[in-house]
């Protein structure tokens, strides 16, 4: 895919890209976009596309637009590889969800045919469910077996190293100069300190952004993850996924409070390094108390950090969603 006009670029009203090659497996399936229409422009080859029980096949230069709430597919015609822009009105969080494939496919969270795997699938669904889902079976049917697939994962990760934190406290600072702190991860050595060592990012936060984290807890290891934005709303929301020795997603949600702001973290991960794994039936109450530490140093020095910076931040044009 070539992205050729992101969400912060048109204001959220769209989404624009290029997909080229040969659609099969996933993205040639059946699917509904609930609130967003979809124009389909092609440029090189040839597709066919339905729109429930009627197909057409487009040639070079020809298009068509898919009303909200159509279930339609698109394959390959002809031979060869094709180009076919697609435009998603309104963009909603086209972006993220794209980049999720994407971190699946790193992953190696698809099968061969280019179908997500099952837990895969299943979190798209509790994820994205509201926005675009598969024409069949019933969107019902589809996310009760979402719900039990997550289920039976859950029950499984119990044993095999996965930890489901929540942390809330009160920062006597802005909520602008919080997020601003929360959102972009190369403060986090200035501020969360000895925890972060090391946090190199190639620009400020945005969707889609990857950062390198080097950090420790109290235990005598060292962590090292690559992290992606998913979800960037200032001043209320910062979300990620992460990956390397943990693997899972990080949610920031901030809202008023008397004086200042309420941080909440989400912090749902799973300990993939091989000793880390290992040990995790034994020391799971340890490691809860290594997270705990690691927390105490975010709550000393966030205020302070967030505090001497709110003159800044309130001044400071908005962080960029995309």
């Amino acid at each position: 895919m070539e992205f050729r006009r992101a969400a912060a670029q048109t204001g959220g009203q769209l989404v624009e890209a290029d997909v080229i090659g040969r659609p099969r497996g996933f993205i040639a399936q059946a699917h509904v976009h609930t609130a967003q229409i979809e124009r389909h422009e092609v440029i090189a080859g040839a597709v066919a596309i339905a729109v429930g029980a009627r197909e057409r096949t487009l040639g070079s230069g020809e298009q068509i637009e898919i009303p909200a709430g159509a279930a339609h597919t698109q394959r390959a015609a002809g031979t060869g590889e094709g180009r076919l822009r697609i435009q998603l009105r309104p963009a909603l969080r086209t972006e993220a969800f794209l980049e999720r494939l994407a971190a699946l496919s790193r992953a190696g969270r698809f099968t061969r045919a280019g179908y997500p795997k099952p837990v895969a699938a299943a979190e798209l669904i509790r994820d994205f469910g509201s926005e675009g889902h598969a024409a069949q079976p019933p969107v019902p049917i589809q996310r009760a077996l979402s719900a039990a697939i997550l289920r039976g994962a859950a029950l499984l990760d119990g044993a095999a190293g996965e930890y489901v934190f929540v942390d809330e406290w009160d920062v006597d600072a802005p909520i602008e100069a919080v997020f601003a702190a929360l959102a972009d991860g190369r403060t986090y050595p200035t501020w969360w300190r000895p925890v972060y060592l090391d946090v190199a990012a190639k620009g400020p936060p945005a969707v889609g952004r990857v950062s390198h984290q080097h950090f420790k807890g109290r235990l005598p290891y060292h962590l090292r993850t690559r992290s992606t934005v998913t979800r960037l709303e200032a001043p209320h929301l910062v979300e990620g996924t992460v990956e390397g020795d943990l693997r899972g997603r990080g949610t920031w949600t901030l809202s008023p409070a008397p004086g200042g702001t309420h941080v909440r973290f989400d912090w749902r991960v799973h300990a993939d390094r091989p000793l880390l794994r290992r040990l995790t039936p034994a020391l799971r109450p340890v490691f809860r108390w290594n997270h705990a530490w690691a927390i105490a140093r975010a709550i000393e020095g966030l205020e302070p950090y967030a505090g001497r910076n709110a003159a800044p931040a309130r001044t400071a044009a908005p962080v960029s969603s995309g």
